[in-house]
Protein backbone atom coordinates (compact mmCIF):
# COMPACT_ATOMS: atom_id res chain seq x y z
CA UNK A 1 0.00 0.00 0.00
CA UNK A 2 1.79 3.18 -1.14
CA UNK A 3 1.76 6.20 1.09
CA UNK A 4 3.90 8.01 3.56
CA UNK A 5 4.73 7.25 7.18
CA UNK A 6 5.36 9.57 10.06
CA UNK A 7 7.69 8.21 12.74
CA UNK A 8 7.73 9.85 16.13
CA UNK A 9 10.49 9.18 18.65
CA UNK A 10 9.40 10.24 22.12
CA UNK A 11 10.66 10.83 25.64
CA UNK A 12 7.78 11.45 28.04
CA UNK A 13 8.37 14.24 30.57
CA UNK A 14 4.88 14.44 32.12
CA UNK A 15 2.73 11.30 32.01
CA UNK A 16 -0.53 13.14 32.76
CA UNK A 17 0.00 15.68 29.97
CA UNK A 18 1.13 12.91 27.62
CA UNK A 19 -2.10 10.99 28.25
CA UNK A 20 -4.07 14.17 27.52
CA UNK A 21 -2.17 14.75 24.26
CA UNK A 22 -2.49 11.12 23.12
CA UNK A 23 -6.22 11.13 23.76
CA UNK A 24 -6.71 14.12 21.46
CA UNK A 25 -4.44 13.22 18.52
CA UNK A 26 -6.67 10.56 16.87
CA UNK A 27 -9.41 13.12 16.10
CA UNK A 28 -6.82 15.28 14.31
CA UNK A 29 -5.65 12.33 12.18
CA UNK A 30 -9.03 11.12 10.96
CA UNK A 31 -9.69 13.90 8.41
CA UNK A 32 -6.35 13.15 6.73
CA UNK A 33 -6.93 9.42 6.22
CA UNK A 34 -4.18 8.52 8.67
CA UNK A 35 -3.85 5.16 10.41
CA UNK A 36 -1.92 4.48 13.60
CA UNK A 37 0.25 1.47 12.75
CA UNK A 38 2.32 1.04 15.87
CA UNK A 39 2.96 2.58 19.26
CA UNK A 40 5.44 1.06 21.67
CA UNK A 41 8.22 1.35 24.22
CA UNK A 42 11.76 0.17 23.46
CA UNK A 43 12.49 -3.26 24.87
CA UNK A 44 16.08 -3.64 23.60
CA UNK A 45 18.70 -1.81 21.55
CA UNK A 46 20.94 -3.74 19.16
CA UNK A 47 22.86 -1.00 17.35
CA UNK A 48 23.40 2.67 18.01
CA UNK A 49 22.15 4.91 20.75
CA UNK A 50 18.69 6.50 20.67
CA UNK A 51 17.83 8.64 23.68
CA UNK A 52 14.07 8.23 23.09
CA UNK A 53 12.28 5.27 24.67
CA UNK A 54 8.94 5.42 22.87
CA UNK A 55 7.95 5.34 19.21
CA UNK A 56 4.84 5.87 17.12
CA UNK A 57 4.32 5.04 13.44
CA UNK A 58 1.42 6.61 11.55
CA UNK A 59 0.61 5.91 7.87
CA UNK A 60 -0.85 8.67 5.72
CA UNK A 61 -2.05 8.46 2.10
CA UNK A 62 0.80 10.74 0.98
CA UNK A 63 3.25 13.44 2.08
CA UNK A 64 0.70 16.17 1.33
CA UNK A 65 -1.61 14.60 3.94
CA UNK A 66 1.16 14.67 6.54
CA UNK A 67 1.83 18.32 5.72
CA UNK A 68 -1.87 19.14 5.92
CA UNK A 69 -2.33 17.32 9.22
CA UNK A 70 0.75 18.85 10.83
CA UNK A 71 -0.26 22.37 9.75
CA UNK A 72 -3.94 21.96 10.62
CA UNK A 73 -5.49 24.17 13.28
CA UNK A 74 -6.66 21.05 15.13
CA UNK A 75 -3.14 19.63 15.48
CA UNK A 76 -1.42 22.96 16.02
CA UNK A 77 -3.74 23.53 19.01
CA UNK A 78 -2.19 20.43 20.66
CA UNK A 79 1.42 21.58 20.36
CA UNK A 80 1.53 23.44 23.71
CA UNK A 81 0.32 20.29 25.48
CA UNK A 82 2.83 18.16 23.55
CA UNK A 83 5.68 20.51 24.54
CA UNK A 84 4.78 20.12 28.21
CA UNK A 85 4.27 16.37 27.87
CA UNK A 86 7.28 15.08 25.95
CA UNK A 87 10.34 15.65 23.82
CA UNK A 88 9.28 14.52 20.36
CA UNK A 89 11.13 14.04 17.07
CA UNK A 90 8.81 13.64 14.04
CA UNK A 91 10.23 12.41 10.72
CA UNK A 92 8.27 11.65 7.53
CA UNK A 93 9.20 8.88 5.09
CA UNK A 94 7.77 8.13 1.63
CA UNK A 95 7.10 4.55 0.57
Amino acid sequence: MPGACLIGRITVKNAEKWAEYRSKVPATLAPWGAELLFRGTRSASYAGDDPHRDVVVIRFPDQASIDGWHGSAAYQALLPVRAQAADVVLIAYDD
